[in-house]
């Protein structure tokens, strides 16, 4: 969407937009809007306008209180300018945000146990017979070798992962079949499917026919998931409730802020409407 683009946009705003007196002319806001997409070029514009009046009220509040940072960079190597370095420290400054108490993560970590549960595993191990269905004569073939290992492992089931290193044309061959442990979601659903139908120790009857042709699989054992002691996550807890915290800080500041301004040409929202980051 360009500058150009927005400025012929008959129902874009004509008013001028003013923060405690300075005007934010509407180039400025031209330029602005490639960095906020929306569904309409008012909406753009309108997103363009409000993000610039945060930052002029920012940047104007930063230079009363005489607050300058030394401006950071990015990871991906985008270094601030002075006025963004000192709005940053107006906000960190202003939106205190307190450290959370071990109540506080402990009574999150009782309400939300199920996140902090480690998933299921399996241990298997498969032959893989690799087939195209666009391939009639290799798809039956690949079908019948699979039934015929299957035959053999009836008859010497010690023998899978020698099978395995002869026949599959998976790289696991060379583990004698074995894929480790795996989840729910690592796998086909047709193999998926399988494993959760078998017994540890147990071969599959019939070959599983997935995407990727036939398999001959073995389940080797299962390990029941279990909830990770509170004193694993208390870290990772009591980070995302700082962060919670922050943003909900930052976003009264702002409002605050705002709503002491003198704002001309221009509706501001609701407080949990702004975007402040």
């Amino acid at each position: 969407m360009s500058a150009c683009s927005i400025r012929t946009v008959p129902t874009a705003p004509k008013v001028p937009i003013r923060v405690n007196g300075v005007t934010i002319s509407r180039a400025v806001i031209s330029r602005e809007v490639q960095n906020h997409p929306a569904p309409t070029p008012v909406a753009a514009w309108r997103a363009a306008a409000l993000a610039l009046v945060l930052r002029e009220a920012l940047a104007q509040e930063a230079r009363r209180l005489g607050i300058r940072a030394e401006p950071a960079t990015d990871a991906e190597g985008r270094r601030e300018t002075e006025e963004e370095a000192g709005m940053r420290a107006l906000v960190e400054r202003e939106a205190v945000v307190p450290e959370p108490t071990e109540e506080e993560c402990r009574r999150y970590y009782e309400r939300n146990r199920a996140r902090f549960r480690a998933p299921d595993l399996v241990e298997a191990s498969h032959i893989l017979f690799a087939a195209r269905k666009d391939d009639a004569t290799g798809y039956e073939l690949a079908r019948l070798n699979a039934r015929t290992v299957v035959a053999m492992l009836k008859a010497d089931p010690d023998t899978f992962e020698e099978l395995a290193r002869v026949h599959s044309a998976c790289p696991s061959a060379e583990l004698g079949g074995s894929l480790g442990q795996v989840t729910t979601g690592q796998t086909t659903p047709e193999f998926e499917a399988a494993l959760l139908g078998m017994r540890p120790g147990e071969t599959s009857s019939e070959p599983v026919e997935t995407r990727y042709g036939f398999h001959v699989i073995r389940l080797g054992r299962r390990i029941d998931g279990c909830t990770l002691p509170f004193e694993a996550v208390r870290q990772r807890i009591a980070e995302y409730l700082s962060e919670a915290v922050r943003r909900r800080a930052q976003a009264q500041y702002v409002a605050r802020l705002l709503a002491q301004a003198r704002i001309e040409g221009i509706e501001i929202p609701a407080p949990g409407a702004l975007n402040v980051h």
